[in-house]
């Protein structure tokens, strides 16, 4: 492949890995594969930012050899330890040996326990500069955004930011600026990307871009380590961070449930109902037959969750109790919720689903329901007026 100059004598040396469906163990899909972006500066010192995947280690060497020799490598930025990002670097620091790692304390002591290597480290934190010539990199620290170690490398020269994990999204593409690409499916990428890593850390997504503000420092182009490139627009995906950290909402629903004899099918199908008539905007998942990935991201910007489940052993099916488990995790704020559910001899589902909303954070807004065996018409009303009176309080 040719070389992919990004601005002058800035390259683009990654790799693209258009195959890959699973992330993070198997607990992200990604069905638009992904790439794993990583970037030459060509100075009086060469300094690569990042890595890629180990398995990609040889793709990456030879992007870099379409620009100059890898044993001319001065520096290497670790912006990042996770192994997608730095898998590859004990093979790139045997072309270049005497090359100087320069990250976080924290990302010392992450290498080292994933490698072992006894490598030149230099330590830096926010504020520290590294002179390359005409060219001046500077550190921002960025703990938890995903990582303790994470950290931003911003060259004010090219007013270029570099943020490893931030603002980056799944999307494997020929091309690799925003201006070249349907943003419409990089934002849907970006969104999940947010919602399924960085949601937990929501507060420090907004504080971090409060605390670049603060800086002065401006920003004509983000090159993320995951995606395309923003250099048309931006504001684009910052703005979207400062409002996905916000946890702002739209008057929007989310039911989710899972069926054993869809009974709570029904139900669910009759709630929504009820939602739609209210003219409130709904999506609708059957968790054993929707991606994962896909529900939390439509989850992000919706200001309520509706959760159902039939009842099994006294208590909720296993794949809703995991999803929900999951999304307590993504610590949720400003919502509100429900729980529906259908029983055969005793019930439970409904009690369990409440406990673990409240425990996520989830207000609940009115009583659980619940139906014995298949519901019968009148419960099925009852079901759609379940549905109106939540989009009720949605308008709220």
């Amino acid at each position: 492949m040719s070389k992919i100059e990004i601005k002058n004598n800035i390259f683009w040396v990654g790799a693209t890995d258009w195959n890959v469906k699973k992330f993070h163990g198997h607990t992200y899909n990604t069905k638009r594969g992904s790439t794993y972006n990583a970037y030459l500066i060509i100075d009086e010192k060469i300094t690569l930012v990042d890595t890629v995947y180990g398995p990609f280690a040889g793709e990456m060497l030879e992007n870099i050899k379409q620009v100059i020799d890898p044993s001319r490598i001065d520096y290497i930025i670790a912006n990042h330890v996770e192994t997608d990002h730095s898998g590859a670097l004990p093979v790139i620091i045997k072309f270049c040996p005497n090359a100087k790692v320069f990250g976080t304390q924290k990302c010392k002591e992450g290498l080292y326990k994933n490698y072992y290597g006894n490598w030149d480290f230099q330590i830096v934190k926010t504020g520290d500069k590294l002179e390359l010539g005409k060219r001046t990199l500077m550190f921002v620290e960025a703990p938890m955004l995903h990582w303790p170690d994470s950290m931003f490398t911003y060259c004010p020269e090219e007013e270029m930011l570099l943020p490893n994990d931030a603002f980056g999204q799944h999307y494997a593409s020929s091309k690799i600026f925003d201006d070249e690409v349907d943003l419409n499916f990089v934002m849907e990428e970006a969104v999940k990307y947010y919602a399924n890593i960085l949601w937990p850390f929501s507060s420090l997504v907004v504080k971090k871009i409060e605390d670049v503000v603060k800086m002065g420092i401006p920003i004509k182009i983000i090159a993320p380590s995951h995606g395309i490139i923003w250099r048309k627009d931006p504001m684009k995906i910052i703005n979207a961070y400062l409002s996905w950290g916000k946890n702002e909402t739209k008057k929007k629903i989310v039911v989710v449930y899972e069926t054993m004899w869809q009974s709570t099918e029904k139900m669910a199908k009759k709630i929504v109902n009820g939602i739609i008539d209210s003219g409130i905007e709904v999506k609708l998942f059957d968790i054993n037959q929707a991606d994962r990935t896909e529900v939390v991201g439509e989850m992000l910007d919706s200001k309520g969750f509706i959760i159902g489940s039939s009842t099994h052993n006294n208590d909720m099916l296993v794949t809703i109790a995991g999803f929900l488990e999951f999304l307590k995790g993504l610590k949720p704020k400003n919502r509100i919720g429900c729980a529906f559910g259908s029983y055969g001899w005793s019930g439970g589902a409904v009690k369990s689903i409440e406990n673990i909303l409240k425990e996520t954070g989830i207000e609940i807004v009115q009583p659980g329901i619940q139906f014995k065996y298949v519901p019968d018409e009148n419960e099925s009303k009852q079901c759609y007026e379940y549905g109106k009176n939540f989009a009720d309080k949605i308008m709220l």
